[in-house]
């Protein structure tokens, strides 16, 4: 007799589990790194991300305390998922980047042709020396790196340290309303600890399900920037369970994770460019409508977000003065008045914690052009 078919989870009742679990059904009472280590890292190529992300999901929130927990070492940023810049908690940052390190093995291979001749274990080793003594720039760690390989690829050699060191962006950099220029030393340094062994497969893709599931293998795998990982789910099955979304791929998920009513309402939300809920999956589809598949971003611009009813339904920006602050809408379809309300009360409710400005106004109109 064959096995009976997963049951199927519509995109609506994938979009309300996964918004459950990165906080965004409601706004959580959690402390800032507790949630931070939750959400396995806050997606932080841009220094003021983070803190937006982190506005849209917790109660109560001050971007001082997230400052303050930097500036403390508590959370640092560094390159690991997807080889992005993210946020993630001291202890994430030792263990997930070693797992990592396969995949950064991969992206330095694009620059073999510039490291000819270069001996990438002294030049880790001397970059470790040099970021350790103190903090560099990258153009002053290229520029050192240069002097015992004249011939080779500046950016090649910069690129190498990077993939080949847990490097972290120290403070002010990425700190509220401070930040700085991009001076790096490594994890280990900055942290006051001696590397860790790499977190485990196993358990990593347990974290993944526990903040994006329910999810497929190609979605962690696409989160993480990892191949191979279907062997992890395979061993990890029989503590699983499975479902199929409507194009008929089979999903992984913890027993006991929440699945809200897919009618659970779900009240807008401001997200920056960069948001780990868009990204963290290979089919976005529970969070991005197929009609507006692509337009969050142009090319290599991203753009703020706004969900409502749980999915993308527009673009913001946000133009600040040190007199006001302008949050500009762009609705990607129609949007009733009632949504309009909303939307325009949760952006007061930002600007009133995010802007330091007392004079601000809510538009609704056009500032990306999509060519159509």
């Amino acid at each position: 007799m064959a096995a009976p078919l997963a049951p199927v989870l519509s995109d609506r009742a994938l979009n309300r589990a996964t918004l459950e679990r990165q906080l965004l059904l409601r706004r959580s009472p959690v402390p800032v790194k507790e949630a931070v280590g939750a959400l396995v890292g806050l997606q932080a190529q841009n220094t003021r991300p983070p803190y937006f992300q982190l506005f849209a999901r917790l109660e109560g929130f001050d971007p001082a305390e997230l400052s303050g927990l930097m500036e403390s070492r508590e959370l640092v940023r560094i390159v690991t998922l997807r080889s992005t810049i993210h946020t993630h908690t001291a202890e994430d940052a030792l263990t997930l980047r070693p797992l990592v390190q396969q995949a950064r093995d991969r992206e330095l291979s694009v620059f073999r042709r510039g490291l000819t001749g270069v001996d990438l274990d002294r030049l880790a080793a001397l970059a470790r020396e040099l970021v350790e003594e103190r903090p560099r720039t990258m153009k002053e760690l290229r520029e050192a790196l240069l002097r015992s390989w004249p011939d080779a690829d500046p950016r090649a050699l910069a690129v190498a340290a990077r993939c080949r060191l847990p490097l972290v962006q120290v403070t002010p950099r990425g700190l509220w309303g401070r930040s700085g220029q991009v001076a790096l030393t490594t994890a280990e340094h900055w942290l006051g600890r001696p590397s860790e062994q790499a977190a485990s497969p196993d358990a990593t893709v347990l974290r993944y399900l526990g903040a994006f599931g329910p999810a497929s293998v190609k979605d962690m795998q696409s989160w993480a920037g990892l191949t191979r990982m279907r062997e992890v789910f395979e061993r990890l099955r029989p503590r699983l369970v499975t479902f199929r979304d409507e194009r008929g791929t089979e999903l992984f998920d913890l027993p006991d994770a929440p699945r809200p009513d897919p009618r659970t309402p779900a009240p807008p939300r401001f997200l920056p460019e960069f948001d780990n809920v868009l990204l963290g999956h290979a089919d976005r589809t529970r969070i991005i409508p197929p009609a507006f598949k692509g337009r969050n971003g142009v090319g290599n611009q991203s753009y703020g977000t706004v969900l409502a009813d749980g999915f993308l339904a527009a673009l913001w920006r946000l133009d600040e003065t040190a007199e006001d602050a302008i949050v500009t809408v762009q609705a990607l379809g129609p949007l009733t008045r009632a949504v309009r309300e909303e939307i325009t009360q949760e952006a007061v409710e930002m600007l009133t914690v995010m802007s330091t400005t007392t004079a601000y106004d809510i538009r609704f109109g056009t500032f990306v052009d999509f060519g159509d």
